[in-house]
């Protein structure tokens, strides 16, 4: 395996999504069970899909994804935070989207126009949750320069010792 092949698994982004495909399978499913078998309507299908995935999500991108040491007590309301602007943005928009196709092509089915607003959404919400976490829920404070310089002393004589 090339250096790069071998250092693309190793990124926050790919494990963002490999636990994106499990989130997947169950905020998605879980909407689209909603919206289809239960027929919740557009709104609560989502929120609800989307909260069950979030708590799932919050542990392993918490843990696994960014590795993070940030405390759950710092870390859980900023989460909160990002899933509902990502959601609110994210479906709002797709939904937004939909009923512009829909304006303009009055004879599409109305079923086949939301699942694709949810796909669509979904698809939003995975960029823009990952660019939320990664800089604003998970993200490791930057040392001041004064440390990071003595740091990195310390690091280079740590062999002298």
């Amino acid at each position: 395996m090339t250096a790069a092949g071998s250092s693309w698994y190793k990124s926050s982004f790919a494990r963002f999504l490999l636990v994106g495909i499990l989130n997947t399978l169950v905020g998605l499913g879980l909407s689209f069970v909603l919206y289809n078998v239960l027929h919740l309507g557009y709104w609560p299908s989502t929120f609800l899909g989307n909260t069950i995935g979030a708590a799932f999500s919050f542990v392993l991108n918490r843990s696994f994804t960014f590795r993070s040491k940030v405390s759950v007590q710092n870390s859980w309301w900023k989460f909160a935070l990002v899933i509902l602007c990502c959601y609110g943005f994210s479906y709002g928009t797709s939904l937004l989207l939909g009923n512009l196709w829909s304006s303009l092509f009055p004879s599409t089915n109305q079923t086949w126009v939301h699942n694709a607003a949810i796909l669509f959404g979904n698809g939003m919400y995975t960029i823009s949750n990952y660019l939320g976490h990664k800089y604003f829920t998970f993200r490791t404070p930057a040392l001041p320069a004064k440390e990071l310089s003595v740091s990195s002393l310390e690091r280079g004589r740590g062999s002298d010792r």
